[in-house]
């Protein structure tokens, strides 16, 4: 109880102002003065800055979430954010983004897909170009890749995948080796693609053909 006394008398002579004819004015001036972005590595603070700017000389007790979140938004690699209002004219906001972990073509469009399997529209940033490219749809990526996690295939040996009309995939490694997959089962022939992959003469090969069924052709 004392505790949260002393916080209150703390507060009052923070934010009151004293008059020495009037007495005490009990307006508080809490006007937002400096934003403070952090934890953003994709987006430019700013941009993010530009898209808060109608925070400026709002009172910081007053300013919603909400409103924050509607201006952020139009961000599509913001995937979350974190508010702190430190007293008394300064925001403090965390950015959470979006990881993309592969590049989506799908017919003429090209998309970033994230490790939470969103889409976000491609733009040429550097520090993506080295992400494995996808040629296929979302949907059968997504069911593909959770299935690749699920037996702890190395995923990031994986430079291309393609996605074929009969519905099953082929897979191009970074040591340029292919993988084809039939379009059931394909679980069986990857964790036997693992099994070998460390053998002695596993490099005298670049083709490993599962297609038809209990069969292994490689070239």
């Amino acid at each position: 109880m004392k505790k949260k006394l002393f916080i209150a008398i703390i507060f009052l002579f923070l934010f009151t102002t004293f008059h020495a004819q009037n007495g005490f004015n009990f307006k508080v001036n809490s006007k937002v003065k400096e934003i403070i972005i952090e934890n953003n590595f994709i987006i430019d603070e700013s941009e993010i800055k530009k898209d808060l700017s109608f925070l400026y000389n709002e009172n910081l007790f007053l300013i919603k979430n909400s409103d924050i979140n509607e201006n952020l938004s139009q961000s599509s690699f913001i995937e979350s954010f974190e508010i702190k209002r430190i007293y008394p004219s300064k925001l403090k906001i965390k950015i959470y983004e979006k990881k993309p972990i592969a590049i989506l073509q799908n017919k003429k469009k090209k998309y970033y897909f994230t490790d939470k399997a969103d889409t976000i529209d491609f733009m040429n940033l550097e520090r993506f170009n080295n992400l494995p490219l996808v040629f296929g749809d979302k949907v059968n990526f997504k069911k593909f890749h959770n299935s690749l996690k699920k037996i702890d295939f190395p995923i990031s040996s994986i430079k291309t995948f393609y996605f074929f009309e009969t519905k099953r995939w082929d897979l191009i490694t970074k040591e340029k080796k292919t993988i084809k997959l039939p379009p059931k089962n394909f679980e069986k022939s990857l964790k036997n693609y693992m099994s070998i992959k460390n053998r002695e003469n596993f490099d005298k090969y670049n083709i490993f053909d599962y297609r038809i069924k209990e069969q292994l052709i490689i070239k």
